[in-house]
């Protein structure tokens, strides 16, 4: 399944009329059930589709909830249209990005109900919805490499640090809320982002 999922972020996903159908009958299933709600019989009932037609694209639960994680992931990336340059610009993109992911509806709502689904889905193995970030995050450091503001190495494994950076601060955002504000959290995360490319 990776490396089905893996070939397909080396083209812009299009989903089809059905497809978005279902992928929508997810993220309303995980809204009002959660993770453990979504089953490929409910997805095909909310959808209008047969069940045969939901096993035609996804094999499992599973992969329609990774594939609903990794639309939402794609939408969010699709609001930076152009690529960063600098370091600066990066670690603006990043935190940005951040907020944007706290807030979105899907992503937002499993932080708050169930943030463990973050360990199966993030923590666990690397996904199509990280492999996107990545893409994006490497193509970028390369283009500031390039400038000087983003010390040498190979951007890929600058990439994948600086996704744990923000990985680790946004799942913790909740947990350590009444230890600090949102304000200084960003300002905090900054450094951390600013320090990790900085030559």
């Amino acid at each position: 399944m990776e490396d089905r999922q893996a070939n397909e972020l080396d083209r812009q996903p299009v989903w089809t009329e059905s497809e978005t159908r279902m992928l929508d009958a997810a993220v309303e299933l995980i809204a009002v059930r959660g993770v453990g709600g979504v089953t490929v019989a409910e997805v095909a009932r909310n959808a209008g589709v047969s069940r045969p037609t939901v096993y035609r694209r996804w094999a499992s639960a599973d992969e329609i909830v990774r594939a609903a994680l990794h639309r939402a992931t794609v939408s969010l990336i699709a609001q930076f249209p152009e690529p960063a340059h600098s370091r600066e610009e990066i670690v603006r993109d990043v935190l940005h990005f951040s907020e944007l992911f706290r807030t979105d509806p899907l992503y937002g709502s499993l932080l708050e109900r169930e943030p463990e689904v973050f360990t199966r889905y993030t923590l666990q193995r690397i996904g199509s919805s990280q492999r996107v970030i990545l893409q994006w995050l490497a193509s970028a450091i390369s283009l500031a490499q390039q400038g000087g503001t983003v010390r040498p190495g190979n951007p890929s494994d600058l990439a994948v640090m600086l996704l744990l950076i923000a990985q680790s601060a946004i799942l913790s955002y909740d947990t350590v809320s009444a230890l600090i504000d949102e304000p200084h959290w960003s300002t905090e995360l900054w450094h951390a982002l600013d320090g990790h490319l900085r030559p």
